[in-house]
């Protein structure tokens, strides 16, 4: 294949040209079973057929101490193969323990997409959106009139994981009651339905005190909060604070 850009000779498909410096995958479609996966590199939006190419990698599964290795190391490939591309977004389906590996071994924004046709439901949800990207760190987003969260560090971080999505404007901490129902599951989060104008509200619950944060972001409308609100329920899945 050769780079959409200058024409220069690429060793795989959709890899970052290293001669011109452009990128010629802009997401990858990661479709993730224990024992293999499938990585399909995505074009622009605006091209004839956005599918660029696919790569499987296959792993044998281990039991016992060794599964930690051979799952880091799964990853590590499939990270590889990621890195080389540079591509703007990462969509995932399929095992979560896979996806977790994946998504610690490289550093680009990850989002959950379900169905039977993982490919197919990206190339029309990117159809679909127009949702602006809110560039602002995350402790720059966290603000109001409560200064206190529950949790202590493990809170603090579980309203990090959220504000650091692309979608996220601002996290309000909301007021905290201790009048709930104990747990001895430890600090939980969850992200509950949008309203009309796409934002979505945070539950923190730690032993008997729960914490409602409201969470404002760039959708329009509850149908593209819905999304957002999956993507923030599948991260702290990832990150076990569900």
């Amino acid at each position: 294949m050769e780079c959409r850009h200058c024409a220069s000779p690429l060793k795989k498909p959709g890899d970052f040209c290293l001669v011109c410096r452009e990128e010629n995958t802009e997401a990858i479609v990661l479709d993730a079973a224990r024992d293999r996966a499938t990585l399909t590199m995505l074009a622009s939006d605006d091209v004839d057929d956005p599918i660029i190419g696919e790569t499987t990698i296959t792993t044998t599964p281990e039991d016992g101490e060794n599964e930690v290795v051979e799952l880091r190391n799964f990853a590590g490939l499939l990270g590889d193969e990621i890195r080389r591309k540079r591509p703007e977004e990462v969509y995932a389906s399929g095992e979560r323990a896979v996806i977790r590996a994946v998504r610690t071994d490289v550093h680009y924004p990850f989002y959950r997409v379900d169905g039977e046709d993982p490919v197919e439901a990206v190339l029309e949800r990117r159809g679909n959106r127009a949702l602006e990207v809110v560039e602002t760190p995350p402790a720059e987003k966290i603000g109001g009139s409560h200064t206190t969260l529950i949790g202590g560090r493990t809170g603090m971080r579980a309203i990090h994981t959220v504000a650091d999505h692309p979608h996220v404007k601002k996290v309000i901490p909301g007021p905290i009651d201790a009048g709930g129902k104990g747990s001895q599951s430890g600090l939980r989060a969850k992200v509950t339905r949008a309203d009309d104008g796409g934002n979505v509200r945070m539950l923190i619950r730690d032993g008997s005190s729960v914490q409602e944060n409201r969470v404002v972001t760039t959708a329009p409308n509850r149908e593209l909060g819905e999304r957002i609100r999956d993507d923030l329920n599948d991260v702290l899945a990832n990150s076990e604070f569900q």
